[in-house]
């Protein structure tokens, strides 16, 4: 059973206070965390939820890798704007029955995760709920007018993404198949990193025209590119790098890979990894098609029109 409310927060508190940042003046003991953010910087505040059976489910996912992906997916948004995170606010919703184990794994697994990033966890909410549910908001910083959005591609740029796509969906089929499967540490799906290294050092060097983190799936994330910058895009099925165990299909359409992809002038020189992180090509920005936002080049060289068949919540 879940402890008191007041025990509860209590035990989230001594967590939080293990892994401090600077940049929070105050946080969890008031009415509101106080940050204070470099001079001359703008504040990045992303959220997003974890709901069970929606994101994750209990005989599925290890607890701390529900807490890991709660974390994972606010800083992936982090990433995906060149920013660098400094707090994190957690809203819990538990049902009253829920062993208390479970609510202390689940946070060590998301402060193990903030650790690493020197991320603080200064605030939020606890409440009693028919279900497990999280809502992660996270706060970041990056200087005045650098922040990398998804507006800026033209065409001509060229387009990259970040390490292999389809690992995550691949995991997720042999659940659903009925697989008991053994969660390993380096687990795109159970352990997801974000890559803000990469995020940071794009913006540092003012390499990327837009950016975005792959969570929904490349022919929907890469659709949200096409639309806010008012352009098409040509991807090439022969260089999109599929991870071991995926399919084409999957590396264009599954979600939660939470790599990047961004887009840049063909004059710039990326290099084929940053930090550690392959770096791929796998197509270029053309002019506004009103009749299909991304084509895709097949294995004889054929286009086709690419359908966004990537995450959408609420469709059928």
């Amino acid at each position: 059973m879940i402890a008191t409310e007041k025990k509860l927060i209590e035990s989230i508190r001594r967590l939080a206070a293990k892994n401090p940042n600077r940049a929070v003046v105050r946080g969890i003991g008031d009415d509101c965390a106080v940050l204070r953010l470099s001079p001359g910087h703008e504040l990045l505040l992303t959220t997003d939820f974890s709901i069970e059976d929606v994101h994750f489910r209990r005989k599925w996912h290890p607890t701390r890798s529900v807490g890991h992906r709660c974390l994972a997916r606010g800083l992936s948004d982090i990433a995906a704007m060149g920013g660098e995170p400094i707090a994190c606010f957690l809203s819990l919703g538990l049902p009253p029955n829920l062993p208390q184990d479970w609510a202390d794994d689940f946070l060590k697994g998301l402060v193990r995760l903030a650790k690493q990033y020197g991320v603080q966890l200064a605030g939020g909410d606890t409440s009693a709920a028919p279900q497990i549910t999280a809502d992660i908001v996270v706060a970041g910083q990056l200087p005045a007018g650098e922040a990398v959005l998804r507006s800026g591609a033209h065409p001509g740029d060229l387009i990259y993404v970040t390490g292999q796509l389809g690992s995550s969906t691949a995991v997720l089929q042999k659940l659903f198949a009925g697989r008991r499967l053994k969660p390993s540490p380096s687990s795109r799906h159970f352990f997801p990193e974000p890559r803000l290294n990469v995020g940071y050092w794009l913006r540092r060097r003012c390499l990327a025209t837009a950016l975005i983190d792959l969570s929904d799936g490349l022919s929907i994330d890469l659709g949200h590119i096409c639309d806010e910058s008012r352009v098409s895009a040509l991807i090439d099925s022969r260089k999109v790098p599929v991870a071991r165990k995926a399919t084409l299909q999957l590396a264009l359409h599954g979600g939660e890979d939470y790599e990047l992809l961004f887009t840049a002038s063909p004059r710039t020189k990326i290099p084929a990894s940053i930090h550690g992180v392959k770096v791929t090509r796998i197509g270029s920005i053309t002019r506004k098609d009103y009749r299909s936002a991304i084509k895709i080049l097949d294995d004889n060289g054929k286009q086709r029109t690419l359908q966004p068949l990537g995450w959408q919540h609420f469709r059928k």
